[in-house]
C-alpha cells in the first residue's frame, strides 16, 4: 500500500475509489451557525501576552503578502484542507475525510462542519472559489501544475482533478481556506482560532472564542496587538526592547539583522531550493563525466554556515533532507568529494577551457554564493567566468541559453515535484534540461512516491541538476513566551486539530 495512504489510514481517515462527475453545487441560505454546534475551547485564566510584528507595506491577505513577518501571522487566523509539520506528515485540518479514485487522478474531499469567525459555515463553494484564486497567486501558483479543475459537488464536498496520478495531493492543500465573499478584502475571515480587525490603536488579532474546533494552541492571548515594522532592523529593535514577543526573518536576505541579547531560536525550512542548472548544449558540459561531477566540488556545508548562518540544509538530492522523499543513503553517494572532481576534470583535459557562470546580479547575497562557487570549481581545475546580470537580463539570459551554468533559485512544491525542470514547456527548463526520461520519472514519483529514489539518482547521474540546499526561517521568541512553538513550512504557529470522535 502506497506510502501516505498507509499514513493517513492511521489518522482514521477513509479512503475508496470515487464515481463519475456530477453537477457543481452552489450554495443557497446564509450559512449562519447555531452556537450549539460549536464547542468553544479550553483557554487558560490567566493569558499569556503577547506582541507580534506587521508590515503595512506588504498586508495580510494570505494569496497576496509575501514577507515572513506578515506570513507568520496567517497560521493563526486561516485553516486549510490539511496541515503539514515540520517533517511533511500530513494531517487533516478542514477536510474531514475523503476518496482518491483509483487512477489517482481525482479526488473528493469531504469537510468538517467549521465556521467563520463571523459564524457562518464553511461551505465547498468557499474552498472551490479559494483555491482558485490561490492558483492565480504568484504565492502558490506552483501547488497547482497538475490540477486541472476545482469544484464543489455538494454542500459539504469538493473535487479536485488532475492531469497526472498523484498519490500524495492533500501535501499540496494546506493552502489557507478564506471566505469566498471576501477573495478581495483587505482582512479577509478564516476559520483559524484568531481573527484580523482594526482598532483605535491599530490591528489586532482577536481570538475567538466559539471556535469550530478543538485544537491545543501555543498562544492562548485573547487579543494579540501588532506592532507595525517596515525593516527587518525596526522590527529586531521592537523585539530587543520588549514590544514584541516573536518574530520571523529571513537570514538569506541581504536586509537581514542579527539578534542581540536573550532569547529562544528555532529553524523553519520554508522551501526555498538553491541549485546549480547546467546547459547541456554548452562545449564542456555536453561531456557527462563533469556534469555529473559537479556535485562533488561542491562544500555545501561551508556555504550554509558562511551567507546563512546555518539557517538552511546542504542538499544534494532535489529535495528538501526534511522531507520523506530524501534518502540519506542515497544523498551520501553524491556529497563533497573535491578529489573525484579533480580527477574527472583531469581526465576530460578541461584544464584550459572556461564555462560562463550566470547569476541574478539583482540578489547579492546569490550573487557571492555564486563566486565562492566559483572558487570552489576553480580549486579543481575548471576555470570559471562570471556574467552577473540585472534581474530581466539574467532571465532573458537564462531563456536564450547564454550560460553553462547558473545559481537558480526557486520554491519547490512541498511534494517535491521536478517536473517543470524536464518538460518541453517546463517553467525551469533552460539549457535544453526537458527531457522525455527524466520528465516520466518525475511523472511516476508523483504516482508513487517509492520512485523519488529512481528518480533522484538518475537525476545526479546524469548530473541534470546539482542541487545545494534548501533555506530556512530563523524565529526568535522571547524566554518563555512560546516554549513549545513547533514552526513547519508555511505554518511557524502549527498545531493540528483533535478530531471529534
Amino acid at each position: 500500500m502506497k506510502k501516505l495512504i498507509a499514513i493517513l489510514l492511521l489518522l482514521g481517515i477513509l479512503l475508496t475509489g470515487c464515481g463519475g462527475e456530477e453537477t457543481p453545487y452552489v450554495p443557497t441560505g446564509d450559512g449562519l451557525t447555531d452556537e450549539n454546534d460549536i464547542t468553544a475551547p479550553t483557554v487558560p485564566e490567566t493569558p499569556k501576552e503577547l506582541k507580534l510584528a506587521y508590515d503595512p507595506t506588504d498586508g495580510l491577505h494570505p494569496y497576496q503578502c509575501n514577507e515572513p513577518t506578515n506570513r507568520m501571522l496567517l497560521s493563526l487566523v486561516y485553516q486549510g484542507l490539511f496541515c503539514t509539520d515540520a517533517q511533511y506528515n500530513v494531517k487533516p485540518m478542514l477536510c474531514k475525510s475523503f476518496e482518491m479514485s483509483p487512477d489517482m487522478r481525482t479526488y473528493t474531499f469531504y469537510l468538517e462542519k467549521a465556521a467563520f469567525s463571523d459564524g457562518q459555515f464553511l461551505t465547498a463553494y468557499d474552498v472551490q472559489e479559494s483555491l482558485r484564486a490561490a492558483r492565480e497567486s504568484g504565492y502558490f501558483a506552483g501547488r497547482f501544475t497538475h490540477i486541472k479543475t476545482i469544484d464543489a459537488v455538494a454542500e459539504d464536498a469538493i473535487r479536485i482533478t488532475l492531469d497526472t496520478p498523484c498519490e500524495n495531493l492533500p501535501i499540496l492543500l494546506d493552502i489557507p481556506i478564506i471566505k469566498r465573499t471576501e477573495l478581495k478584502a483587505e482582512f479577509p475571515l478564516g476559520t483559524g482560532p484568531y481573527r484580523i480587525e482594526k482598532t483605535a490603536d491599530g490591528i489586532q488579532l482577536r481570538r475567538q472564542v466559539a471556535w469550530w474546533c478543538n485544537a491545543a494552541m501555543e498562544t492562548n492571548a485573547m487579543t494579540i496587538p501588532l506592532i507595525e515594522g517596515a525593516t527587518p532592523s525596526q522590527i529586531r529593535d521592537l523585539f530587543e526592547f520588549s514590544q514584541l514577543g516573536l518574530v520571523c526573518t529571513d537570514p538569506g536576505l541581504d536586509s537581514y539583522v542579527d539578534f542581540r541579547g536573550d532569547y529562544e531560536l528555532w529553524e523553519s525550512e520554508n522551501g526555498m531550493f538553491l541549485y546549480i542548472g547546467v546547459n547541456e548544449k554548452s562545449k564542456v558540459l555536453a561531456n557527462d563525466a563533469i556534469r555529473t561531477a559537479l556535485t562533488y566540488a561542491i562544500d555545501r556545508d561551508s556555504l550554509v554556515t558562511e551567507f546563512f548562518r546555518g539557517f538552511a540544509h546542504s542538499a544534494t538530492l532535489p529535495a528538501s533532507p526534511l522531507s520523506p522523499v530524501y534518502n540519506d543513503n542515497l544523498a551520501a553517494r553524491y556529497d563533497y568529494q573535491p578529489t573525484r572532481f579533480v580527477k574527472a576534470v583531469e581526465k576530460a583535459e578541461l584544464e584550459n577551457n572556461t564555462v560562463v557562470f550566470l547569476v541574478n546580479k539583482d540578489d547579492a547575497r546569490r550573487m557571492r554564493v555564486a563566486r565562492t562557487i566559483k572558487e570552489m570549481l576553480e580549486a579543481g581545475g575548471l576555470q570559471v567566468t562570471m556574467s552577473e546580470l540585472p534581474g530581466a537580463e539574467f532571465r532573458t539570459a537564462l531563456k536564450e541559453g547564454k550560460f553553462d551554468l547558473y545559481l537558480g533559485q526557486t520554491k519547490l512544491s512541498p511534494n517535491m515535484d521536478l517536473t517543470e525542470f524536464f518538460a518541453e514547456d517546463g517553467t525551469l527548463n533552460y539549457g535544453g534540461m526537458d527531457d522525455v526520461a527524466a520528465y516520466a520519472m518525475s511523472l511516476e514519483a508523483l504516482a508513487n512516491s517509492g520512485n523519488f529514489q529512481t528518480l533522484h539518482q538518475q537525476v545526479m547521474d546524469n548530473g541534470w541538476l546539482c542541487p545545494i540546499l534548501f533555506r530556512s526561517y530563523a524565529i526568535y521568541g522571547r524566554r518563555g513566551m512560546l516554549s513549545g512553538l513547533n514552526p513547519a513550512r508555511d505554518n511557524i504557529f502549527y498545531y493540528s486539530v483533535e478530531k471529534k470522535t
